[in-house]
């Protein structure tokens, strides 16, 4: 199948870039490449049509710009570009690969992701650092949240690890998709995946350990929905966001009964945990 390349250049922060794949995703994008400078999404050929990009608020400036640049590229076999492209991740005693990667022997847990286009496949900082924190900790007969899942990868490590009860959730049909089929690959039973966002937490348990890997402005509004589900003594991991914005997170924390505990760092990038008083 033939696929359109769509570059908006100097696309700015992640919020801004968030809110343009949101609306470009509405017009049939499927995948999508952020940078420093740029965000690039592919289309199919039939489905771009470039007046309707053009007519979205938040890219018109882009258009006027001509900062909108559009490649024609022919059928290929997709898979095989994914596979030339795509490394296995070891990370302490966890190995994260595909399934045309062999398996790590010397490596404690073995994941197997058919990642597509769900953000998880641990090579960002934001995962890699939540990862660690699951290794670094104790799991067993626990229940799990994990918020923003993609993959899966958080839940189904933590599976691995002795957690009892697990569920994932993502607002993205593709990444609830894909979690259902990682869970499968590796095994897993014990790991529910639900379709939704903050809001499917009206009907669920409370938890022990809670992953939320997902951005600042989200997290900021849903803090206190993630509270409400928590035991006393319960921990929340957080990552994606930046350093400099971890004292915006450590505020709206105070304010919930959470306390700061630690946090990472790579790249800028940060994760943090925190204890439920």
């Amino acid at each position: 199948m033939n696929y359109y390349k769509i570059t908006l250049e100097g696309s700015g922060d992640e919020t801004t870039s968030e809110i343009i794949m949101a609306f470009m995703a509405e017009l049939g994008y499927e995948s999508f490449e952020q940078s420093e400078n740029c965000l690039i999404a592919y289309i199919q050929e039939d489905l771009y049509d470039k007046e309707a990009l053009s007519s979205i608020d938040i890219i018109k400036p882009f258009a006027e710009n001509n900062k909108v640049k559009q490649e024609f590229i022919k059928d290929k076999n997709w898979n095989a570009v994914w596979e030339s492209n795509y490394d296995p991740v070891r990370i302490k005693d966890c190995f994260i690969r595909a399934p045309f990667h062999e398996p790590d022997k010397d490596a404690q847990y073995n994941i197997l992701l058919s990642v597509k286009m769900a953000f998880g496949t641990a090579h960002h900082e934001t995962t890699s650092m939540m990862i660690e924190y699951i290794l670094e900790n104790e799991f067993t007969n626990k229940s799990v949240l994990d918020m923003g899942s993609g993959t899966a990868v958080l839940a189904i490590l933590a599976s691995m690890k002795g957690a009892s009860e697990l569920y994932a959730i993502d607002n993205d049909e593709w990444a609830y998709n894909n979690a259902q089929e990682n869970c499968i690959l590796n095994k897993v039973d014990n790991v529910k995946c639900i379709l939704g966002d903050a809001e499917s937490l009206n009907d669920l348990p409370d938890f022990d350990v809670v992953f939320a890997n997902i951005n600042k402005n989200i997290l900021l509004n849903d803090i206190k929905r993630y509270t409400k589900v928590m035991n006393k003594d319960s921990r929340i991991y957080f990552s994606g966001f930046y350093e400099d914005d971890l004292e915006d997170i450590k505020k709206e924390c105070n304010k919930n009964r959470l306390e700061y505990v630690s946090n990472k760092v790579k790249n800028n990038w940060t994760s943090a945990e925190f204890i439920k008083l």
